[in-house]
């Protein structure tokens, strides 16, 4: 197993049973929507040959709403709002703005399996800066749904460029597909990079130089 893979299945492990426990007494077990959904999760356990009704079922399908519930919460918010406070108060600053090693919990959305990894989200200020949790805010709520990488790439991309109007934006994302490691040609060791470079990133040498001497920088100083 490779060590993000190793790293994602430490994340999703529950410490005690009382804390799983705690995520689902959130769940109203009597709203017709969750009654609904738990039926289908018996009906896919049924479907894998399993025997919904032993022990260690039982509260299986209130778990994977729960669970679900938090993947998928970027579906219940605009991942945009996070920039529209920003700050002018910067010195005339107007040089990079870089967030690297950005962690990215995301699931395929042509096999419901999860991807993991980095991003890494830069931007060139035209005298407005947002603050730097919101950049990972951004990333986390285009991440919190289902997904194609190339599209999450454009979408955190596209949000910083419409709403900051920088002088150019450059998001790199680099991760670990469980639908390649886990299934199909199983390869653990294989990572897809995808990128997208507007502006000054896209058209001037120097920046985009700048850009990748300040993310290797960073990965040799860990």
């Amino acid at each position: 197993m490779g060590v993000a893979l190793l790293k994602f299945a430490l994340w999703c492990m529950p410490e005690t049973e009382k804390e799983e426990r705690a995520v689902t007494d959130d769940l109203d077990l009597n709203d017709p929507k969750n009654i609904q959904g738990m039926q289908h999760v018996r009906g896919l356990l049924e479907y894998i040959g399993e025997d919904v009704g032993r022990e260690g079922l039982q509260e299986t399908p209130a778990r994977v709403l729960s669970a679900m519930h938090e993947h998928f919460s970027g579906y219940r918010e605009d991942p945009r709002e996070h920039l529209e406070k920003t700050f002018e108060e910067v010195e005339g600053y107007d040089e990079v703005v870089l967030v690297s090693d950005i962690d990215v919990h995301s699931h395929c959305e042509h096999h419901m399996v999860p991807f993991v990894g980095k991003a890494h989200v830069a931007y060139i200020p035209r005298g407005r800066v947002v603050g730097l949790s919101k950049l990972a805010r951004v990333v986390e709520g285009y991440a919190k749904r289902l997904q194609v990488q190339e599209k999450l790439t454009m979408q955190i991309a596209n949000a910083i460029e419409e709403v900051l109007d920088p002088k150019g934006v450059a998001v790199i994302v680099q991760c670990q597909h469980f639908c390649m490691c886990h299934r199909g040609v199983h390869k653990p060791n294989s990572w897809t990079t995808t990128s997208k470079l507007t502006g000054a990133f896209m058209n001037n040498p120097s920046s985009r130089l700048e850009l990748f001497q300040l993310i290797g920088m960073e990965k040799s100083a860990k």
